[in-house]
């Protein structure tokens, strides 16, 4: 519960700075290197969307062990880390991560990735933690499954015999 709280914070604080700093936005996604234009708005938007619905799911309900805003999490929490990891690796200079906008600025680094794999860490325990919608089960009558089977494997047998049931042979 305190993890989805502290989370849930943390991705509303996201959200709220990357909302007011929207213009932006979509250059600092670019300086990825991945996306540019109309594709970094709409990743922008993604993000800030994702961010939200789980973080304001997380403050409200840090008790409910639904999987739909813990894969809205893990779908960001992949989404930066995958940002960050192939910039990282290209070498690129990415002068603020955009986490938070262009509030708290912070390079891409080891830090930043050692972040991002906190974030991954965190979603498999929420996944771990959540359950799935219940699925709904067919209920029968005590024993008629069983006289249900065993009646069809009378059949089967019956027929393959050459024997139909109710029929006697003299």
């Amino acid at each position: 519960m305190v993890v989805r709280i502290v989370l849930g914070g943390l991705f509303v604080a996201m959200a709220a700075g990357q909302l007011v700093s929207f213009a932006q936005m979509p250059g600092i996604l670019a300086a990825y290197g991945l996306v540019s234009g109309v594709g970094a708005t709409a990743l922008a938007v993604a993000l800030i969307a994702g961010e939200l619905v789980c973080g304001v799911w997380f403050l409200a309900r840090p008790r409910s062990r639904a999987r739909v805003p813990v894969w809205v999490f893990t779908g960001v929490a992949v989404v930066w880390a995958l940002l960050a990891a192939q910039a990282y690796a290209r070498g690129l200079t990415v002068a603020n991560c955009g986490c938070f906008g262009r509030f708290l600025p912070q390079r891409l680094s080891w830090f930043v990735l050692v972040q991002d794999g906190l974030l991954l860490l965190y979603a498999g325990l929420l996944l771990r933690g959540s359950t799935a919608a219940p699925v709904a089960r067919v209920v029968r009558a005590p024993g008629t499954g069983c006289a249900t089977l065993a009646g069809l494997t009378f059949s089967l047998f019956a027929r393959t015999a050459g024997e139909h049931p109710g029929r006697t042979t003299a």
